[in-house]
């Protein structure tokens, strides 16, 4: 365990070093202590007053007012926190159910592997968005169902990287040595194979953190997500492009803030795989050799 900390360690040292990801993990620690602090700085999503709806950017309202009076700027930050943790219990609900599957998947092989993934390939069949608009529709809208429909989308691309890892650590010497010495079968596949699989599994969760924000801002702008007055990104999307003309803060902003988010997110998971993958050392070998 000491060795795989110890890794993890010299992995974060040197996604940090690149500037792009060291940005993109300033925006996002910002935005989530922004996000978690807001009633704290005074930030209120839900009070309403008619009187100044669709304002314009003022010393009251930094970013104006949506069309019930709402300030747009504190249901930006709030936003932020219905995607963030909506995503962030996504993608553990993803894991904690994919990893499982894909682990045993790969380790007994069989029939167990097939019927497995042919459950695994089905899921991954149908579209993302279509799968989660039937969740909806048996769960409900809320912020729960939200998340376990995200949620179920990314099982089948944790359960293909968690097989793809047991498939290739399977016959190692070192799992070999651990059956050797009577492990049971969960052993070998939770306390040897996923503590050196944590790499790919990781890269996936950053990766997947930015395709389930987008997923629950679609879900919301079609109005079929979060239901309101909770303030999501995608439902100020979707009412706000109602109001271009008169409030344009009021579509601008949160569009942006989606954008930043997803693009730091898959910054992240790019500069992870390119450390992970050692693509960088390999690159500044050729550069000392020229």
């Amino acid at each position: 365990m000491s060795g795989a900390l110890v890794a993890a360690a010299r992995v974060g040292r040197r996604v940090i070093a690149k500037p792009g990801a060291a940005l993109s993990i300033a925006f996002l620690a910002g935005l989530s202590t922004l996000a978690a602090c807001a009633g704290l700085l005074g930030f209120d999503p839900l009070t309403q007053d008619v009187i100044r709806m669709l304002e314009g950017p003022s010393r009251d309202f930094l970013f104006g007012t949506d069309e019930l009076g709402r300030d747009i700027l504190a249901r930006v930050i709030y936003g932020a926190r219905t995607s963030l943790v909506t995503a962030a219990g996504a993608v553990l609900l993803a894991a904690s159910i994919g990893v499982p599957i894909g682990l045993m998947a790969g380790f007994f092989g069989g029939w167990r592997d097939v019927v497995l993934m042919r459950i695994v390939d089905l899921l991954l069949a149908l579209p993302g968005i279509m799968l989660a608009l039937a969740m909806i529709a048996v769960l409900g809208r809320s912020q729960a169902a939200a998340l376990v429909a995200v949620g179920i989308t990314g099982v089948p691309t944790f359960a293909r990287v968690a097989r793809a890892q047991v498939l290739t650590l399977r016959r190692r010497d070192f799992v070999t040595a651990v059956e050797a010495f009577g492990a049971t079968s969960s052993y070998s596949m939770f306390r040897t194979i996923l503590p050196n699989s944590w790499s790919p599994i990781l890269t996936q969760m950053v990766v997947l953190s930015s395709v389930a924000i987008l997923l629950e801002a679609a879900l919301s702008f079609l109005g079929v997500g979060i239901p309101p007055p909770t303030p999501s990104w995608g439902e100020m999307l979707r009412t706000g492009k109602e109001y271009l003309h008169d409030a344009p803060t009021f579509a601008v902003l949160p569009g942006l803030a989606l954008t930043l988010t997803i693009l730091a997110f898959d910054t992240i998971g790019r500069a992870l795989s390119t450390v992970i993958e050692g693509r960088d050392t390999v690159i500044a070998a050729r550069s000392d050799e020229r």
